[in-house]
């Protein structure tokens, strides 16, 4: 099947209303028993699709979706911004994939910094750092490395190029995040009610299925894999309503043309042979134990923080942002006072409306003129 025929197949017209069929037929069960069903998609990409696609109107009236911590870019806290901007300000090289350019530090941006004469380079890939390193070897080179459990190997691979090229001013800024530990934190907050998850399809690619275990066990949370194409999704939410309607609360995969229930090991072993367990903070969310990988000592060249003799902070909130409460899924972003008015895509305060995978984004985006917000 070539690539136009597999898109078109998983946003077939048909298809789609039998399954928006199933989820009514599920609903009405539910809401005969009185029960309302907020189901939390933890992903950026799925809340992208689920904008994009008008998804949110195919569901019952009495089945409800938030958005979760699942941008990357959403969650770098401030602080990490703001060591970025200060290692520019040093003369050090601040390499960067692109959506980082525009996310808020405490008092201004990367963009800002790079306007001001920061030398600020976008990479499109990881090993965009490596030949900025090797054309500019007398100056030092950090590669913002940003990111959940998809992106940390092929990053820190890096290490591996450089080493093998003999490039020694290159290093890495960390702020490598792992979804597991931000879904716990979201189900120990007594402000945020959460029945189910739509778990990440990427993310579930490189984990597997087993780090989803103890949310359905300890939590009685039905955890479902599903892909980013609309009958992925309306497919995940389906499974998650008959779990619901059954008593159910288990783990699975609705995604099993990519995603396998040992994840890849391989990427993993990548993981843990450069990187350990690490406190990270989680912009709105704060300081989570073991929820973040940092650069293990015998790579210690290699580490941003090292080489150059700072840490980074915590950094400070944009005044009035409340991201942290979109990405905690407690508000969507149409309640927020800043929405749509002192904070737009081109003029954003706080995160969530910069990365192509923010919930404010999507909602700017797709569905801003909806009243039920």
């Amino acid at each position: 099947m070539d690539h136009l025929n597999y898109i078109q197949a998983f946003r077939d017209p048909a298809a789609a209303g039998a399954l928006r069929a199933r989820l009514q037929e599920l609903g009405a069960t539910l809401a005969a028993r009185g029960r309302h069903v907020q189901v939390m998609e933890v992903c950026g990409s799925h809340t992208m699709s689920i904008a994009r696609f008008g998804l949110r109107d195919l569901l019952p009236l009495n089945v409800t979706l938030i958005s979760g911590p699942g941008c990357p870019v959403c969650v770098t806290a401030p602080g990490y911004i703001d060591a970025a901007i200060e290692l520019a300000r040093r003369g050090v090289i601040v390499a960067t994939f692109g959506d980082m350019l525009h996310v808020p530090g405490s008092d201004s941006s990367l963009a800002d910094c790079r306007a001001a004469g920061g030398r600020i380079e976008v990479c499109y890939s990881p090993r965009g750092s490596l030949a900025l390193a090797q054309a500019n070897p007398g100056c030092g080179v950090v590669f913002l490395g940003i990111g959940f459990e998809t992106t940390i190997a092929p990053v820190v691979s890096l290490l591996t190029r450089a080493a093998e090229a003999r490039v020694t001013n290159l290093s890495l800024l960390t702020s490598f995040k792992l979804v597991p530990p931000a879904l716990r934190a979201v189900l120990d907050d007594p402000g945020v009610k959460v029945d189910a998850f739509l778990c990440p399809a990427h993310v579930s690619a490189i984990i597997g299925l087993q780090p989803y275990e103890p949310f359905a066990r300890k939590y009685g949370k039905p955890c479902v894999v599903a892909g980013f194409e609309p009958l992925d999704i309306l497919a995940g939410l389906c499974a998650i309503l008959a779990q619901v309607q059954e008593g159910r609360a288990e783990v699975e995969n609705e995604y099993d043309r990519v995603v396998r229930p040992e994840g890849n090991p391989k990427a993993r072993a990548v993981m843990e042979r450069f990187l350990q367990p690490a406190d990270a903070q989680w912009r709105g969310i704060g300081m989570l134990p073991a929820s973040g990988l940092a650069l293990r000592p015998e790579f210690a060249d290699y580490d941003a923080e090292k080489r150059f003799g700072f840490s980074v902070g915590p950094g400070r909130e944009p005044a009035g942002c409340l991201c942290g409460e979109v990405i905690k899924g407690k508000l969507a972003p149409p309640r927020c006072p800043l929405f749509a008015t002192r904070c737009t895509p081109t003029a954003p305060v706080g995160p969530c409306m910069v990365s192509s995978e923010g919930t404010c984004a999507a909602w700017y985006k797709y569905e801003r003129n909806q009243a039920n917000g």
